[in-house]
């Protein structure tokens, strides 16, 4: 028999959940999703469990997001009902961790994007390593920043969330830490001593114990361009603010922006502006009815997994093909 993909445990005061699936990056199924709801109602009125104890399996990866692969092939073959399964069992964990009564502690070494944050941020400590490294990379698949995450990325700091969330942006451990998506920065090194610490207590207070002094943000130098350019109310406004400032950083952005779903960056604009002024449940409730739309009836997603995580040839032919092409009027019809 193979061995499960989640393997929950009781040890010592903690309930412990481990992701894995190794050569998958820890990407969550359906029925990994399923054990996290067990897990959830089963620990969340026992006494016995002071905290829940997550991590991923295999050194490179906590969780590299949801299978977007398998929905994809749903959508092809025109099955709504796995599609509508997975996302609106998978947005209830993400409901079930926030309202979970005690720490939810992530230990974060390695990769994690996508369902990965959804996974750990709505409730913590959560803690990363020098080897972390997050991302919400969804409009490089034409998808949008979901798993409650915009109810999150607008509340981050000035306009980091909707820079992350646009262009993908991968963050250190250390830069996670300032931006607000982590709690702690321990090294790797001090992960083994800082479980047995967290199993032994249930008290996710010694964590402090283990905290490594902090780098400074690698974006700092970028912050003041940043909360400008991303405060923009289109995508080609931000582009604009971007190339009159010129140099290096500034031209990277425009060219990934160019880069990415023109459709999914004005979705996922138009998410975050209403995400600002929502609680998780209506964020969550938002992208449920934006899943059914992106999902099935635009081209983008399908040919965004494509590109990707399919033939992985980094060629998508989007539809539209540009910004300027955009219509806001298509756009909006997404969200009804």
């Amino acid at each position: 028999m193979s061995e499960a993909s989640l393997i929950l445990n009781r040890e010592g005061h903690a309930g412990t959940i481990l992701m894995n699936r190794p050569k998958a990056l820890n990407a969550l199924d359906i029925g990994m999703i399923r054990d996290f709801a067990a897990a959830i109602a089963q620990w969340k009125d026992d006494a016995a469990v002071k905290l829940v104890l997550l991590e991923g399996a295999g050194g490179r990866a906590f969780c590299a997001g949801g299978d977007v692969r398998a929905v994809r092939e749903a959508a092809i073959a025109g099955d709504r009902a796995p599609v509508e399964a997975f996302f609106t069992e998978e947005y209830a964990v993400n409901e079930g961790i926030a309202l979970f009564p005690k720490p939810w502690v992530s230990l974060i070494d390695g990769v994690c994007m996508g369902g990965g944050i959804g996974l750990a941020i709505h409730n913590g400590p959560r803690v990363v390593s020098e080897h972390a490294l997050l991302a919400m990379p969804e409009t490089a698949i034409a998808l949008f920043p979901d798993v409650g995450t915009s109810h999150i990325l607008p509340r981050l700091p000035g306009k980091l969330g909707t820079w992350l969330a646009l262009t993908g942006a991968r963050l250190s451990g250390a830069d996670c830490v300032h931006a607000g998506l982590a709690t702690h920065y321990v090294l790797r090194e001090n992960f083994p001593a800082l479980r047995a610490a967290l199993v032994e207590t249930g008290d996710a207070g010694v964590i402090e114990r283990f905290a490594a002094p902090l780098p400074a943000a690698s974006f700092a130098p970028h912050r003041a361009l940043i909360d400008e350019a991303f405060a923009q109310d289109s995508v080609l406004g931000i582009i604009a603010v971007l190339e009159k400032a010129g140099g290096e950083w500034a031209e990277a952005q425009v060219k990934i922006l160019r880069r990415m779903s023109p459709t999914s960056l004005s979705v996922s604009l138009e998410l975050l502006k209403r995400g600002a002024g929502m609680n998780l449940r209506q964020c969550l409730d938002e992208e449920l009815k934006l899943t059914r739309t992106v999902v099935h009836d635009h081209p983008d997603f399908r040919e965004g997994v494509r590109s990707v995580l399919v033939d992985k040839d980094g060629k998508p032919a989007w539809t539209p093909a540009t910004l300027e092409a955009v219509d806001k009027a298509a756009v909006l019809k997404l969200f009804s």
